[in-house]
């Protein structure tokens, strides 16, 4: 078993796109002619949109994300969070949370997407060194 992708229930998925692209610089590895279904390439795995008319059409019923009350997040991982930070919010994306150094040693901040997506921003999570 592979994880393969992580699929967010937008209402316009090539408007997600184009904002992934332009604030986060991830490029379009799939998109269906019909426009409801799409992958941007984020490396190992993906990161897919479905439109809420192709899961209405399949039955079921999606639910706006809230950014301040998340039940998931997106995390994308940087060299330089600051940067990341002003590059999606040039590109539409509210700032939930301003870059933070955390004791562990990684630097994270918040942006939500235009759709809501909370998206965390942060540096590689460092393994420990062993004394």
């Amino acid at each position: 078993m592979q994880f393969g992708y992580t699929i967010l229930y937008v209402p316009d998925v090539p408007a997600s796109l184009a904002f992934y692209q332009a604030a986060f610089g991830l490029n379009t590895r799939f998109l269906h002619d019909s426009g409801d279904f799409a992958e941007l390439d984020t490396g190992a795995t993906a990161l897919a949109f479905c439109s809420h008319a192709l899961l209405h059409a399949m039955g079921k019923s999606p639910r706006a994300p809230q950014a301040d009350h998340p039940s998931f997040e997106i995390a994308l991982v940087t060299d330089d969070v600051p940067a990341a930070v002003a590059r999606a919010q040039a590109a539409g994306a509210q700032l939930v949370q301003a870059p933070t150094d955390m004791p562990w040693g990684q630097t994270i901040a918040y942006v939500s997407d235009l759709n809501g997506f909370l998206v965390e921003l942060c540096t590689p999570v460092s393994p420990p060194t062993s004394a």
